[in-house]
């Protein structure tokens, strides 16, 4: 009997997904649902499983354990099928440099088994997507970075596939770029597309509609922005302006009820249990040596005082040789 898919399911299901390479555990027991229209961020270091989660998902790896729901089809038993409902985009594009734009625009269709008159229609609308209309006919290698990170965008969406699976799509972009290749995906969540992204950009991640925060394989973190913002951090969160941030980030990581001090652009933030009665210990300390701020208070956390508390302070697993 052939899968048919709820109207009520999530596009994306992931339910305990477990991937070992040899004795090494990528992927350890990882569970989520991304809605239809929605972008979900999966947010990580290098090597914290983001890839490998993804490759699952497109039925490109087979699950070690779990299992795992792509339009209704189960990525294990059937990915050949999944494959043909979503798009694919990888780091490093996928694009052939020495084809030129439509023809690699063709390469494409004829791989999604896109013909005729609709790919002659596709097309059009990835040129016109991509802003490359009047270089149809200039070689990929040519193009920069920003141009081929639209034109892959294009390929990937060319069969109008209802999940799109974008993995760093904008590492090494310039920022200017990457702000455009957003706009594409909005409007292409705004159209019932349900995007999963991963990233190691903050401000990326900013923009998803929730975010998975990813490490050692493991999901450590689930929300919006704002609600990991509000939620993830253990403590409060205290901003110190000052002259000499350098000197004062030496001199607070001794300082008593200080949990943790990083550097943050010119500034400093420390995390502390209580700020109400924390403040007034960490200005009469700071005062004692003799050091000088112009400014200590209480502010919202960022995303990267999340990825910092949950990720960063963390040891990274063994790899077994």
């Amino acid at each position: 009997m052939s899968e048919q898919r709820s109207d009520r399911e999530a596009p994306i299901v992931a339910d305990r997904l477990v991937k070992r390479f040899g004795v090494f555990t990528a992927v350890d027991h990882v569970s989520f649902d991304v809605r239809r229209g929605e972008i979900m961020g999966f947010l990580g270091p290098n090597g914290a499983g983001k890839s490998t989660l993804i490759r699952m998902l497109c039925g490109l790896l087979r699950p070690t354990a779990g299992r795992a729901r792509v339009a209704g089809i189960d990525v294990a038993s059937n990915p050949e099928r999944v494959r043909e409902n979503i798009g694919y985009m990888s780091q490093k594009f996928s694009l052939y440099n020495d084809l030129s734009v439509v023809e690699n625009l063709r390469f494409f269709g004829g791989i999604y088994r896109v013909a005729g008159t609709r790919l002659a229609q596709r097309i059009q609308f990835a040129i016109a997507m991509a802003g490359l209309a009047g270089r149809e006919d200039t070689l990929v290698s040519t193009l920069s970075g920003g141009w081929k990170q639209r034109l892959a965008l294009g390929c990937a969406v060319l069969h109008r596939p209802p999940i799109l699976f974008l993995d760093e799509p904008t590492s090494g972009v310039d920022p200017t770029s990457r702000r455009r290749f957003w706009d594409l995906i909005y409007a292409l969540s705004e159209d019932g597309v349900t995007v999963l992204i991963t990233t190691h950009y903050m401000d990326e991640a900013e923009y998803c509609n929730r975010i998975a925060l990813i490490d050692q394989g493991r999901l450590v973190a689930l929300g919006s922005p704002d609600e990991l913002k509000r939620d993830a951090v253990r403590g409060k969160l205290l901003l110190v302006e000052c002259d000499d941030p350098g000197l004062l980030l030496q001199a607070l990581q001794t300082a008593p009820n200080v949990r943790d001090v990083a550097p943050y652009g010119s500034s400093l933030h420390l995390m502390v249990d209580n700020a109400a009665t924390d403040i007034p210990g960490i200005e009469d300390f700071l005062a004692g040596r003799g050091l000088h701020w112009t400014r200590v208070e209480p502010i919202m956390p960022t995303l990267e005082d999340v990825f910092v508390q949950l990720v960063g302070n963390r040891q990274p697993a063994a790899v077994p040789r």
